[in-house]
């Protein structure tokens, strides 16, 4: 008898063994395998270097719990991706593998693998999309029950993916208004680490939901297995790291759980974002151009379409809009070779007034105290200037000051029976998009200024204030836990209903600065306003550490005054012309307080931008020294696809008696060619050496070039930069 049930025991694993399946997801350098098996947890296998099909069978079997989807409740880990309560009250959940498919989508490919729960008809699917031009993996979940009453889900991660343990090092992004965006690179040690963020609207103002892991140690640009992450969501999110043990750490990324439990209803699939991954050997910077690659092809709106060069009226005027002024600022940008102009914040109002930042908001009425002529006059003017005309709205906003408010006070979210929480003015509020008539509103302010003035080219769209008050009319008392996820799914309508409408209008993506630089938005957006702060000296770090996720075409970095208005530190023009060209270049100040001297250096620094501008805003990003090592300057350059043209910048950090600058190798170029360097913005009454002269490639990467620290003029600073035009003979 025992043999006998031994036999069939046996007979049972071997058809278990036999039923055994290995998924591969590839893109054109990256591998990720993944182990399924009939009424089995799901394992991830392998993710890393493109594969031989042929040595998949022989990786080694998947252990420990690196499951692709765990869930909470009965083979219970510290880190589950997924837990929800029954309709009958339980907690426990159970997924088991049901079957996959793949499916090709032009330049994709989706591979589903379908779970379903042992005991309750809940079921998950687990994507995961493969690009065939580029190497990411963006996979999410899908979500759905059959119970028979509403279900509660508690976590619902995107994705849960194992690293093996080997010194990792994480990289990940922080700030505050004014410096968002600053890079810190730390070792990852026994114990949790969690990036989160549960204020909505403003998702990237303190923490991002985008890190790398250097695998073998301490990040390094050029070298080193490095894995990136992008959670590509503008709502609340968290990212968590967790070492089990001494082998493996456990990575989770997707909308934070936290006071948003969600109720399922039957049949209702909840679909979480997407965490996109890829894999490098080339350092940080391979996982940056890849990230840049893709999201130009794939996320960003327009992400291949050069942008314009532009003034923005806020800094040279602030809330004194004036027509004459406006039509100034045209005729100066025209002038200097500029291609847009922006009015910002202060051109409407009617019962009140937006002579200051406590009224207003709402109400998208021309104020024809300073507009007699109305937007039609400055549209005029800017064809007649020769330049596009673009405007500044906040739509998802309020003031209590407010012909909306006084109108619809209830579209205004705020825990009940609780006095409003205000922000910006003391007045501000946040419009309830959770409310499908507060939708059609702020798609109609878009709407109505397109439809009647169709020669708006550009839209700055911002957004200064966060759910401060936890409370929604429109959703019902059960639902306000829905409020942080819901309000997500409004503005996302919206923005698709305007993406359908107006394909071809730029819009940037502002809040307070650079509070809503996440992939999560950009998909409506032709790029973001990086932060508030414009001095040039402290963009250099906020810029340098967006760049590890996003493109420079994404990046509006303009020229200001000085002294600067936030920092009140003064940089002569070249320096803040030579960092504001390294994204996309824009101007924010007053022309007309500049001198004639200063208009050209400015008309000329123009014209050289639009000569590497499709270098600088599609080519491939090299950073070659970092602000944040300490070496007194920082250096990074771009390279074309084509790699017959590069552009090499170079900025001064500090200054010492008896100092010396290292040489910097240059990257990316092809060491066979002959390259002819060029200074841009040149203010010195002598060339420097490398003037005129061609190098090899190699020359170039292997020897490097030397840069003077200090320029050759009359009135001598202690600030220096540098920027070099490279062209292939």
């Amino acid at each position: 008898m025992k043999r006998k049930f031994l036999s069939l025991f046996l007979l049972l694993a071997v058809w278990t063994v036999a039923k055994a399946e290995r998924l591969l997801v590839q893109t054109p350098h990256t591998s990720l395998v993944i182990e399924v098996s009939n009424k089995t947890q799901s394992r991830y296998v392998y993710y890393g270097p493109r594969l031989d099909e042929r040595d998949v069978p022989h990786l080694l079997s998947a252990g420990g719990r690196t499951y692709i989807y765990p869930a909470f409740g009965t083979d219970i880990v510290r880190s589950s991706a997924f837990a929800m309560e029954h309709a009958d009250g339980s907690l426990a959940t159970e997924l088991q593998y049901v079957s996959n498919e793949t499916r090709d989508e032009g330049t994709s490919s989706v591979t589903t693998i379908h779970l379903k729960d042992k005991v309750y008809p809940v079921f998950v699917d687990v994507c995961y999309r493969a690009y065939k031009d580029v190497d990411v993996i963006e996979t999410w979940t899908e979500i759905t029950h059959e119970e028979k009453r509403t279900v509660t889900l508690t976590q619902f991660a995107s994705a849960r993916i194992p690293l093996r343990y080997d010194d990792i090092w994480i990289s990940h992004l922080y700030g505050a208004w004014g410096n968002e965006c600053r890079l810190v690179e730390e070792k990852l040690n026994p114990g949790r680490l969690v990036i989160s963020n549960a204020a909505p609207i403003r998702n990237a103002q303190c923490e991002h939901p985008e890190v790398m892991f250097s695998l073998h140690g301490k990040p390094t640009e050029q070298t080193g297995d490095v894995i990136g992450a992008v959670l590509c969501y503008n709502g609340s999110y968290k990212l968590s790291v967790e070492m089990l043990n001494a082998n493996h750490l456990y990575f989770t990324a997707g909308i934070n759980e936290e006071y948003s439990a969600y109720h399922l209803r039957k049949g209702e699939r909840f679909v979480t974002p997407p965490l996109a991954l890829t894999y490098s050997q080339e350092g940080k910077g391979g996982v940056s151009r890849t990230f840049h690659r893709w999201g130009r092809n794939y996320k960003l709106c327009h992400g291949n379409q050069l942008r314009d060069v532009l003034l923005n009226s806020w800094e040279g005027v602030y809330l004194d809009i004036k027509q004459p002024e406006m039509a100034q600022m045209m005729q100066d940008i025209a002038d200097m070779g500029g291609e847009l102009f922006v009015m910002d914040d202060g051109w409407f109002g009617r019962k009140y007034r937006r002579d200051v930042d406590n009224a207003a908001l709402g109400d998208w009425i021309v104020d024809e105290r300073k507009l007699p002529d109305g937007i039609e006059g400055l549209v005029r003017t800017a064809k007649e200037k020769k330049v596009k005309f673009g405007i500044w709205i906040e739509p998802e906003m309020a003031n209590k000051a407010s012909e909306l408010y006084d109108q619809h006070p209830d579209w205004i979210l705020n825990a009940p029976n609780r006095p409003l929480a205000m922000g910006r003015g003391g007045t501000q509020l946040v419009l309830d998009l959770t409310n499908p008539k507060v939708q059609d509103f702020v798609f109609g302010i878009v709407d109505n200024l397109l439809t009647r003035y169709p020669e708006i080219a550009y839209i700055k769209w911002d957004a200064n204030m966060s759910i401060q008050s936890h409370g929604s009319n429109y959703l019902s008392k059960e639902d306000q836990s829905h409020l942080f996820i819901a309000y997500e799914q409004g503005l996302r309508k919206v923005c698709e209903r305007i993406r359908a409408k107006y394909p071809d209008v730029v819009m940037q993506d502002c809040a307070s600065g650079g509070a809503r630089v996440n992939w999560g938005m950009l998909p409506y957006f032709d790029e973001f306003w990086t932060s508030d702060n414009t001095d040039a000296f402290q963009r250099i770090y906020m810029q340098w550490g967006t760049s590890h996720f996003f493109p420079a075409i994404a990046m509006a970095s303009h020229i200001s005054a000085s002294p600067n208005h936030q920092t009140h530190r003064t940089l002569p023009l070249k320096y803040r012309i030579d960092v504001a060209m390294s994204g996309r270049l824009g101007m924010e100040l007053q022309p007309r307080a500049m001198t004639e001297e200063e208009r050209t250096q400015c008309r000329k620094a123009i014209a050289d931008y639009k000569q590497i501008r499709p270098v600088v805003q599609l080519g491939d990003l090299y950073r070659l020294v970092s602000p944040y090592e300490n070496k007194n300057f920082a250096s990074l350059m771009y390279v074309s696809e084509a790699k017959d043209q590069a552009v090499f910048y170079w900025w001064k950090l500090r200054t010492f008696v008896d100092e010396r600058m290292p040489r910097i190798r240059l990257q990316g170029l092809d060491p066979t060619r002959l390259y002819k360097l060029r200074e841009l913005n040149r203010i010195d009454k002598r060339a420097m050496m490398l003037e005129g002269k061609v190098f090899t490639g190699a020359y170039l990467m292997q020897r490097g070039i030397d840069m003077p620290g200090s320029h050759d003029i009359d009135n001598r600073t202690d600030w220096a930069s540098r920027v070099l035009y490279l062209e292939a003979q």
